[in-house]
């Protein structure tokens, strides 16, 4: 399929610093394409060089596989959503979703077609004589995005979209969008520091980090497959111990936790480097309550509970390894057999050896820690 948008080795530099590091990734016709990171990333600057309002210090950017060099943005087949909306009070619906059009010349019945056509495909067919202040949050979110789409961009730009609404709206909007880039077809490029967002909406996520793409894949490979320790802890919650690694004697590799466990890891390690610090990650909902015996290729560990954190299916142990200052988290299923666990209590816990990753430890933390 032929790709919408490509980034081939994009740089920008603001005099020493780099905020965009030599990033390429392409786009496919159609698809729901997101960049997720943290704040000070490099992702609304790439979004920024895409849209034609920063010029790139090297590197090529192609919409449908014509080089955008010198474009400028007025100039270039893309439309960018904002976070505020940047909607016009002063207009109705109707008015504002033409707004495009007629600046670029058109008028008479076909603006009119063309606006009652997208405020169906959007789902607000009798909006138009609306003003803007009788909209709720989610209704000005799709007419903003409607007054983008009237222009037929081949790339629609979201910078944070979602950012300024409030939780219950955010979590509406998120399958609202997707459905609605489904239905409509265009190219989304979306950005945003919300892993749950990017997951929920996305065909494919890039994972960005100090200026770079540290993965780019589906949202099930960032989950399942994290290529790095930054991916592990940003996307999806994660359990992280502090280990080093060693051989034993029939040569598999050995996490070793706080001198007192010694984890089988089924990643294979190159000798070299065995003695470094690494990072051992492992889902809360991977971890098993009072596992029994007999499993194969798993690991247990006894464990004190130190406080139930109940939250409907979304409910979690806190749990410490005995003899150790660390905690896990432990997700809890809701099917009742569990109800008699209480905080103090000692119970055994334990792992798929598949279902830990493990890298060299890295200095970015997702929250303080001591």
């Amino acid at each position: 399929m032929e790709s919408a948008l490509s980034v081939q080795n994009v740089t920008k530099r603001f005099g020493d610093f780099t905020a965009v590091d030599q990033v390429s990734f392409e786009v496919e016709d159609g698809k729901f394409f997101s960049i997720l990171g943290p704040s000070g990333c490099g992702k609304t600057t790439l979004l920024r060089m895409i849209a034609g309002f920063y010029k790139p210090d090297g590197g090529t950017l192609l919409f449908n596989g014509k080089n955008m060099d010198g474009v400028a943005p007025n100039k270039r087949p893309v439309n960018l959503v904002f976070q505020n909306l940047a909607l016009f009070p002063m207009m109705n619906v109707h008015e504002n979703i033409a707004f495009g059009l007629r600046r670029r010349g058109e008028r008479g019945p076909e603006v009119d077609r063309k606006v009652r056509s997208l405020l169906e495909r959007v789902g607000l067919p009798e909006s138009g004589k609306k003003q803007i202040s009788q909209l709720s949050g989610g209704q000005k979110q799709r007419i903003a995005i409607a007054r983008c789409l009237i222009m037929e961009p081949t790339v629609l730009l979201l910078d944070e979209p979602l950012g300024a609404l409030d939780a219950k709206l955010r979590e509406h909007m998120k399958v609202e969008l997707k459905t609605l880039q489904s239905q409509v077809g265009t190219t989304f490029v979306y950005i945003t520091h919300d892993q749950s967002e990017a997951m929920v909406m996305s065909d494919t996520v890039a994972v960005m980090n100090n200026g770079h793409f540290e993965q780019i894949g589906t949202p099930q490979e960032l989950y399942h497959e994290p290529k790095s320790s930054f991916v592990a802890q940003f996307v999806g919650n994660n359990n992280k111990l502090r280990v080093r690694l060693h051989r034993d004697a029939e040569g598999d590799t050995i996490a070793r936790y706080s001198d007192r466990y010694d984890f089988k890891l089924a990643q294979k390690f190159e000798q070299s480097g065995l003695e470094d610090e690494y990072d051992l990650f492992i889902r809360p909902e991977a971890v098993i309550i009072n596992p029994g015996e007999g499993r194969e290729n798993f690991q247990t560990v006894p464990v004190d509970v130190t406080s139930i954190l109940f939250d409907g299916g979304n409910s979690r142990l806190m749990v410490k390894p005995l003899g150790t200052e660390g905690e896990l988290v432990v997700a809890l299923p809701q099917t009742r057999e569990y109800d008699s666990i209480r905080s103090g209590d000692r119970i055994q816990v334990g792992w798929d050896l598949n279902k830990t990753v493990c890298f060299k430890r890295s200095d970015w933390k997702l929250y303080d820690e001591e």
